[in-house]
């Protein structure tokens, strides 16, 4: 054998050690010496980064160097299976990293939004020569993709090579050993390629829908008819399927901005699938969920039956999927401590339930990342929720009657109003215009700024029953509410 194939593959590691070498001094140096002075948590920089010094040391001190060597010896010692099989111990480092990626991308998103400087410091790397325009995340999957490389290696080494070659038994056994721990990074990659294919979709709703999230998975997406329900006339649309929903759209003639505009987001919980028989508009079926019941027309037969079949094995994935969830959900709870009882919320501090011991939400159910559903704590009951689930606010006695974010259940014991009553009942400050309008002190238009915004337009009342507070209102049809002005101690309340 020529050693063709040997002598591609160590040019490929060579060239790889350079971008990993690259990664490893240029993103994690020049992080690292940031957060040592101050600017954001070290250790944040050490689980991005999780056991690459380690990577970094096995190749330049292991791997190069003997497949170097061997490179030299070519001609007297053609092989270099041995070489590869002596990387099973050393795949237990790749196995680490990859099982760190996920949590690692969702830090360096995390941190971007939280830290300028750590921003910065990524943003003036990825425009340098020597980074080649990619970004960190781009980076950051090189060692990820570096086992499925040495899987395509070995397989067109073993294509090449004789199989009377002293080299085709530990090739092969090479090959056994990687081909197992290429599956785990293959995942990981998979994981990444469909970030990038919701960041996609994202731009193409015009940002508006939040859908970049770890947890949404594409499943599929295409052209579609609507038939509408009073004529049954034909109207083009666009589906994007989710595991967890589905998008129905309505296309834009636009050549600039997004391409799609959301009409109806159906969620899968819920969704059933109805083949429907219609002689004048063939290939039909009924998409029937929670939110809204779609009559649909494909473009063919075998356009209809694969969105059927789509759809169908979407919703028993979700369904097993939410199953599992429920006895997961189930078995945490059972471990908890006992809970702060109704007539304690707000008068004794809670045990705070650890951030990794729930994977959802302990309300609403739905799963936590780091992107777009983060990890709170009510300050009553001590329960992990979201930032939806936790949107109040409540007087807390044990913490000298000041204001606390709550979740919705805690709320509404404490204040002592139902979800009806909640809905019903406006914020403190709030009264309608033609209410304080009528009975005042006096009231006009005004024009106001808040902090660096422009001047505004304004409807302001001073009402005769609470002379001390002015009222403001945006100019519409039904002056909403905009805030409130405490005259007396000059606070803004919102």
């Amino acid at each position: 054998m020529d050693g063709g194939v040997a002598s591609h593959g160590y040019t490929q590691q060579a060239d790889r050690f350079g971008a990993l070498f690259l990664y490893l001094q240029v993103f994690y140096s020049r992080l690292l010496e940031e957060a040592n002075r101050g600017s954001f948590p070290p250790e944040v920089i050490n689980k991005i980064f999780s056991n690459i010094s380690s990577i970094n040391a096995f190749h330049s001190k292991f791997l190069l160097p003997e497949l170097e060597k061997r490179m030299q010896e070519w001609a007297t010692t053609p092989r270099i299976g041995d070489i590869l099989q002596k990387l099973a111990p050393f795949l237990k480092m790749y196995g680490e990293y990859v099982k760190n990626f996920d949590n690692a991308m969702e830090l360096v998103k995390t941190w971007t939004e939280r830290s300028p400087q750590f921003k910065f410091i990524i943003q003036d790397i990825q425009k340098e020569k020597v980074c080649g325009n990619l970004t960190l995340q781009h980076h950051m999957l090189e060692p990820v993709q570096r086992i499925p490389r040495y899987e395509m290696l070995l397989k067109d080494y073993l294509r090449k090579l004789p199989q009377d070659s002293l080299d085709w038994k530990d090739a092969e056994k090479s090959l056994e050993i990687i081909s197992t721990a290429a599956s785990h990074s293959n995942s990981a990659i998979r994981k990444m390629e469909n970030l990038k294919k919701l960041l996609e979709i994202y731009e193409m709703l015009g940002e508006e829908e939040d859908i970049v999230n770890p947890s949404n998975e594409l499943i599929k997406e295409g052209q579609i008819l609507k038939l509408a329900a009073r004529n049954t006339s034909a109207q083009e649309r666009y589906l994007f399927l989710f595991n967890n929903m589905l998008l129905y759209c309505v296309p834009k003639f636009s050549l600039v901005g997004s391409k799609f505009s959301v009409r109806t987001r159906v969620g899968i919980d819920g969704m059933k699938i109805i083949e429907t028989h219609n002689e004048e508009y063939p290939h039909t079926f009924q998409v029937s969920g929670k939110e809204r019941t779609l009559e649909l027309q494909a473009s063919s037969e075998q356009d209809k039956e694969e969105w059927i079949k789509a759809l169908q094995s979407t919703i028993e994935a979700f369904q097993q999927r939410n199953e599992t969830f429920r006895n997961a959900i189930a078995k945490e709870y059972e471990d908890m401590p006992v809970e702060v009882s109704n007539a304690e919320l707000g008068k004794r501090a809670p045990r705070w339930i650890r951030d990794n011991e729930v994977t959802m939400c302990m309300k609403c159910k739905e799963p936590f990342n780091a992107l777009t559903r983060r990890r709170h704590h009510c300050r009553a009951c001590g329960h992990v929720v979201c930032w939806k689930c936790s949107d109040y606010k409540a007087h807390l006695e044990y913490d000298g009657n000041k204001l606390n974010k709550v979740c919705k259940d805690c709320y509404h014991v404490i204040i002592g109003c139902t979800d009806s009553e909640e809905k019903k009942r406006k914020g403190i400050l709030e009264i309608e215009s033609a209410e304080v309008s009528g009975n005042s002190v006096i009231c006009s238009f005004l024009q106001y700024m808040e902090k660096s915004k422009p001047w505004q337009k304004a409807w302001c009342v001073i009402p005769k029953q609470e002379a001390l507070v002015l009222y403001m209102y945006e100019i519409s049809y039904y002056h909403t509410h905009l805030g409130t002005l405490c005259l007396g101690k000059k606070f803004w309340s919102f």
